[in-house]
């Protein structure tokens, strides 16, 4: 453990953002799943929603480098064909 003041604050300051991070990770990884499940149970309905709430959180991820920029365009793309494939074609 850290015995001057400002090394204290800067772990403080660490476990914060950790968390937050580690939180935010899960929201995105969650939202990915809905919506894995949503293409599988092909709930088209639904899918846009849930897309265009995980483009948002990659977004925000990528934004705060929380993930690599492209590797936020890779995940958005795959989850937009994965959504196009589920779709039903007119």
């Amino acid at each position: 453990m850290p015995n001057i003041a400002s090394a204290k604050k800067r772990a403080r300051q660490a476990e914060k953002r950790r968390k937050q991070n580690q939180a935010q990770k899960s929201e995105m990884r969650t939202q990915e799943k809905k919506l894995r499940k949503l293409v599988a149970e092909k709930k088209v309905e639904e899918l846009s929603k849930t897309q265009n709430k995980l483009a948002s959180l990659v977004d925000k991820a990528a934004k705060t480098n929380l993930i690599h920029k492209n590797a936020a365009a890779r995940k958005k793309s795959r989850m937009a064909a994965l959504v196009k494939k589920a779709a039903p074609t007119p």
